[in-house]
């Protein structure tokens, strides 16, 4: 119980800093791909918080070296990929069903949510793998 807790927390965090990224890039981008430019920032800066905290916190996964790191990370960002156009699905169609911010990051939230579910398993199963 105690893990589920702390993965639900740290996907909280790390919903929390793709959403503020998402705010600050819209605030000083106006252009033509701003939404666009704005779900690029915060898919990378919660991507990179998501992988610190499940690294060490939930799956308390050392990396033996540098190379080693950059491997899983990769592994953990293709496992991502599905994850991420549940995410970006959400999000970009509360977009267009209801044309508001406010409800593009309840999109965002809900996409979130689903997705780091998945990830989970995913996680553990491929990417976090311990040594024997």
């Amino acid at each position: 119980m105690w893990l589920a807790l702390k993965y639900a927390i740290f996907a909280g965090i790390s919903t929390l800093v793709n959403i503020l990224s998402q705010d600050i890039v819209i605030r000083l981008y106006t252009g033509m791909l701003a939404m666009y430019a704005s779900i690029a920032a915060g898919t990378l800066t919660g991507l990179l918080t998501k992988y610190m905290l499940d690294k060490k916190y939930i799956f308390d996964y050392r990396s033996r070296s540098l190379l080693d790191d950059g491997a899983t990370f990769f592994l953990y960002s293709a496992m991502g990929l599905a994850t991420t156009l549940i995410f970006w699905g959400m999000e970009l169609g509360f977009e267009f069903l209801f044309g508001t911010k406010c409800l593009r990051y309840a999109g965002a939230v809900i996409g979130l949510t689903i997705g780091y579910m998945v990830k989970y398993r995913l996680d553990k199963r491929f990417v976090f793998i311990k040594s024997p």
